[in-house]
């Protein structure tokens, strides 16, 4: 991508940190603290504030959690515009928006399809830009916590310049039109009402948690126009509502109302917060399961040939040996491996264990992937001294590439010799490859005790209705 089109960052250090490693453990602290609720569907829309995670991280946190183990081709961001007006809604015409997490990839296929159905809805760089006023945050601030807990999506950001009825219509009949038959999650970006003491905030905020709850846009608008409530991003809501029941909306949960008093101590001018989820339809999930999007049937079809497993292997070497040499090194491209995909590259002395590490969701092509785990098994596993340049020619390599996580609703369902699990319960995670089983050789029940205790949880934590298990398959040579 071409950095002149890449939308960098404006609420960095300000909103939300700016270091990688502080970014990471502030969202992993909020999801920590937060209990994921059952849901009767898969998330189909978002409702969430905009303001500084200090005060609204929580709030956004519980809608967010309920994305854990889901997957979405796309997510379409729509945000109010703090600072600039413009009629209509401005779809991104750049080719990524940039976090301190990296770049989130523009789906430049559907932001030009929602782009062209009506002209009040038009690519554009209003509301996105970061020039020399400050840039608008209430779009960027959603985007580390999709990145940590989905890993890998395309995104359509959309900033409404306007929220009149006519723009809230035309968003969603875009929407609605533009969406069907996709594996979307829409995202409705609002902070509620803003400096008013608690009880008048809690008061107007309390009209729209109930417009919210019942599902009915129409009775957030006449809130809004009447004055008996107030949002920044009411409109947004409105829109993402009115496009989600097309697209098979069945209800909304609410999840979380707080006020930044709770943060601040000051109960005089507050800022009010609230989170939902949209849940589809089962029509619609189980359409999808059956249809498959685009990419859940590449994933499916992914397969390695000998040839590129070799490849892999090479690409493994030379890459541990530029960098014990204090060289760059570079991986070849390869058309056929680069598929996005998880990874773990597992080292050997001797049939002893000298090295393991890999990540389970795709975040970039498997040569680039390979190269990268290659290089930490060999120098940043923490159970382990780096590796010296005599242990190097005494290396047996053994690569897991890893299929998409499915989450386990029964144990009944793990195979051992096939699947790896990951367990998953409070801040508490863990993961063992297939083959650990296997070389053990436990049985279904052995193995979900050693993932407990590999996540530093009491063996028989799996039991825990709160608990997460995921299986996954992978391609191990």
């Amino acid at each position: 991508m071409s950095s002149s089109h890449i939308r960098k960052p404006a609420a960095a250090g300000l909103f939300y940190p700016a270091s990688v490693i502080e970014l990471t453990q502030n969202i992993a602290t909020l999801f920590a603290h937060t209990d994921k609720i059952p849901l009767a569907g898969k998330p189909l829309g978002l409702i969430v504030p905009h303001a500084g995670y200090p005060y609204s991280g929580s709030t956004a946190a519980k809608a967010y959690k309920l994305l854990e183990g889901e997957q979405y081709d796309t997510v379409v961001v729509v945000s109010p515009s703090h600072t600039v007006f413009f009629r209509g809604a401005s779809v991104y015409d750049g080719d990524g928006y940039e976090t301190p997490l990296g770049v989130v990839e523009i789906d430049k296929e559907l932001s030009q399809k929602i782009a062209t159905i009506h002209p009040s809805v038009y690519f554009s760089s209003m509301g996105h830009a970061t020039g020399a006023t400050r840039g608008e945050h209430a779009l960027e601030v959603q985007l580390p916590f999709l990145q940590v807990v989905l890993g890998k999506f395309k995104l359509v950001a959309i900033v409404m310049g306007d929220q009149e009825e006519s723009t809230i219509n035309a968003l969603a009949e875009t929407l609605a039109m533009a969406l069907k038959n996709t594996n979307s999650l829409l995202v409705a970006s609002s902070d509620l009402s803003h400096f008013h003491s608690e009880k008048v905030a809690r008061r107007l905020d309390s009209t729209i948690q109930n417009a919210v709850e019942k599902y009915d846009p129409e009775l957030l608008e006449d809130i809004l126009e009447s004055g008996k409530g107030e949002a920044c991003g009411g409109g947004i809501m409105a829109a993402v509502m009115k496009a989600t029941k097309k697209l098979g909306g069945q209800k909304i949960q609410f999840l979380q109302y707080a006020t930044s008093g709770e943060t601040t101590g000051d109960f005089q001018e507050v800022v009010g917060y609230l989170s939902a989820v949209i849940i589809a339809d089962k029509k619609r999930n189980e359409s999808q399961t059956i249809l498959g999007t685009k990419e859940a049937r590449q994933k499916t079809d992914f397969s390695l040939s000998e040839q590129d497993k070799q490849e892999l292997l090479k690409i493994a070497r030379e890459a541990i040996k530029a960098h014990l040499e204090g060289r760059p090194y570079t991986p070849p491209a390869i058309d056929s491996l680069k598929e996005e995909r998880g990874v773990f590259v597992t080292l050997k002395i001797r049939e002893y264990l000298r090295g393991c590490i890999g990540y389970i969701k795709a975040r970039e092509p498997l040569y680039k992937a390979v190269a990268e785990m290659a290089v930490a098994a060999a120098f940043d596993d923490p159970r382990f001294p780096q590796l010296s340049p005599e242990e190097f020619e005494q290396l047996e390599y053994e690569i897991s590439v890893l299929s998409p996580l499915k989450r386990v609703h029964d144990i009944d369902e793990i195979k051992i010799g096939r699947d790896g699990l990951m367990i998953k319960l409070d801040f508490h995670s863990g993961l063992l490859l297939p083959q650990v089983a296997t070389e053990n050789g436990w049985d279904r029940i052995q193995f979900l005790e050693q993932t407990c205790l590999k996540a530093g949880l009491p063996k028989n934590s799996y039991k825990n209705p709160q608990a997460e298990i995921y299986r996954f398959s992978a391609d191990i040579f």
